[in-house]
């Protein structure tokens, strides 16, 4: 866990709460390989929508044993019965249609898994590389860019549910796509030596 260290310099957007700080210290910008992580991610970016970020975290242990850990085969075969079950459930977000729309990309996930793994497709979209905007300004950091808009037009078209570009965009900045620390944050230079050595899956 951070140690509580007020002196350090983060991102202007990480609040005062310790999981929020744990959250930036220890995730946020590091590349991704693991194609369960990005499927979680890619979930947990569909229920964030229209709610803050920090509901979600509060939430996301229970979240990971709701679904599984987040392994889409084993999401791709809920049904009807588990849907019901999962709307009684207080300790996630209860929308129905972000539950079902969870369960159909976890079937487009392992349609798409027969061809190259979730990571890849991601990472193919960078070249297998982060992108370092070097950014000084958090004005200067987009909600949504026409890379995120490419990337959520691919996953729609694959059948995917609830990946518009300003979610995915916050996906790729979570996973490592993009480096958007800034700067004078003291994540920025790790995540940046991180990426120099990343390189995706089957790239």
């Amino acid at each position: 866990m951070t140690n509580m260290e007020d002196t350090l310099s983060r991102c202007p957007w990480v609040g005062k709460q310790q999981i929020y700080r744990d959250y930036h210290d220890e995730e946020w910008g590091v590349p991704v390989a693991d194609d369960r992580v990005f499927f979680k991610k890619l979930v947990l970016e569909g229920f964030q929508a229209g709610l803050s970020w920090i509901t979600i975290l509060n939430k996301r242990e229970r979240f990971v044993q709701c679904f599984e850990g987040f392994d889409p085969r084993k999401v791709a075969r809920f049904g009807p019965e588990k849907v019901h079950e999962l709307m009684q459930d207080r300790g996630i977000v209860r929308n129905r249609k972000k539950i079902e729309a969870t369960i159909s990309n976890a079937r487009a996930c392992l349609e798409l898994m027969e061809t190259q793994s979730l990571a890849a497709f991601f990472w193919d979209f960078v070249d297998g590389q982060t992108i370092d905007n070097r950014v000084k300004d958090i004005k200067d950091i987009p909600a949504r860019t026409e890379l995120s808009e490419k990337i959520s037009k691919a996953l729609k078209q694959r059948g995917f549910r609830f990946c518009g570009p300003v979610g995915i965009y916050s996906l790729m900045q979570s996973a490592g796509l993009v480096n958007d620390h800034l700067v004078d944050c003291h994540r920025y230079e790790v995540c940046r030596g991180l990426a120099g050595n990343f390189r995706a899956p089957d790239a």
